[in-house]
C-alpha cells in the first residue's frame, strides 16, 4: 500500500480529516523515507550506517512558528540537524476545507525555499500538497467537534461512526458546519502551486524545488474519501501514483548525483 493510499485509509478509519493537526504529513513523511530506502541503495546505506540521520518537525528557518516535516542531514542525533550538512528537506501541506488557504500555504512553501536555498543550495527540496476536490466539506475540527467539547462521549458514539460513511443526512443535520468550495477552486489551487519554481537535478544553483507533488483527493468527511484515478475529471489530469513513484526516482537520482559521484 502506497503512502498516498495510507493517508486516505487513515481518514476513512478516523472518520474525518483534521486539517488543523495535518496528520497526513507524518504518514507521507514516513512513506517517502521508507520508499526511498527501498529503491535507493545509496540513501539506504547512508541512513542505516549513520552517515545521515532523520529529524521530524524541525523548526523552519523561514518562520519561527512553522516546521519542516522532514530533515535528512549529516549530524549526530544528540546534537541535532546541521543545516550546513543538510541533504533532504520536505514540507507537506494540504488545502481541503477552504481553498482560500492556498495562498498562505503557497507563501509558506515559497519563503522556505528562498531561505534554505541560501543556506544549502545542494539540499534536495521537496514539497507535497494534498488538494481537496470536493465541492463541500463537513468541517469537523473547527465547527462540528467543538459543539461536543463538554460531551465527547456523545460525539464518539453518535457522530463519529457516521462520518466518512456515506450518511447523507449529515449534510442536513449539520448544515451550519458545511464549508463550500467553488467548482473552479481545485483547479485554481493546483495552478497556483504549479507556480512554485522547480529545477533540474544538476542545477543546484537554481532556486527551485527538486519536486512538487500535487495530490488531488476527494475528502468531504461525509462520503468515503478516495484518490481520483487518472482519467477521472476530479484528478485534473494528475496520475498521483505515477507522480509519487516519479518523485522517489527524482530524489534518488539527485541524492546519488550530489553525494555519491
Amino acid at each position: 500500500m502506497s503512502a498516498l493510499t495510507l493517508i486516505i485509509d487513515r481518514v476513512r478509519k478516523q472518520g474525518f480529516h483534521n486539517h488543523r493537526l495535518e496528520g497526513h504529513a507524518g504518514i507521507l513523511r514516513d512513506g517517502i523515507v521508507n520508499d526511498l530506502a527501498s529503491c535507493c541503495s545509496r540513501f539506504e546505506y547512508d541512513l542505516s550506517n549513520g552517515v545521515v540521520a532523520r529529524w521530524e518537525n524541525v523548526r523552519d528557518p523561514a518562520a519561527q512558528d512553522r516546521n519542516l516535516n522532514l530533515v535528512i542531514a549529516e549530524a549526530d542525533r544528540d546534537v541535532g540537524p546541521n543545516i550546513g550538512k543538510l541533504r533532504i528537506w520536505i514540507k507537506n501541506k494540504s488545502v481541503i476545507t477552504a481553498h482560500r488557504g492556498a495562498l498562505s500555504r503557497f507563501a509558506d512553501l515559497y519563503a522556505t525555499l528562498q531561505v534554505l536555498q541560501g543556506l544549502k543550495s545542494e539540499a534536495i527540496a521537496v514539497a507535497t500538497v494534498i488538494v481537496g476536490v470536493a465541492g463541500r466539506v463537513l468541517n469537523v475540527p473547527d465547527k462540528l467537534k467543538p459543539l461536543y467539547r463538554n460531551k465527547p462521549g456523545k460525539f464518539e458514539s453518535e457522530v463519529l461512526p457516521r462520518l466518512s460513511s456515506g450518511d447523507q443526512s449529515l449534510w442536513r443535520e449539520f448544515e451550519w458546519a458545511v464549508s463550500t468550495n467553488a467548482p473552479e477552486d481545485p483547479q485554481k489551487t493546483i495552478r497556483k502551486f504549479r507556480e512554485l519554481p522547480t529545477r533540474r537535478p544538476g542545477r543546484t544553483h537554481v532556486v527551485g524545488y527538486d519536486y512538487v507533488l500535487l495530490v488531488p483527493a476527494f475528502i468531504d468527511n461525509v462520503n468515503q474519501p478516495f484518490l481520483p484515478r487518472a482519467g477521472d475529471p476530479k484528478s485534473f489530469g494528475i496520475d498521483v501514483e505515477h507522480d509519487y513513484a516519479d518523485m522517489i526516482k527524482v530524489i534518488c537520482k539527485a541524492y546519488r548525483a550530489r553525494w555519491h559521484l
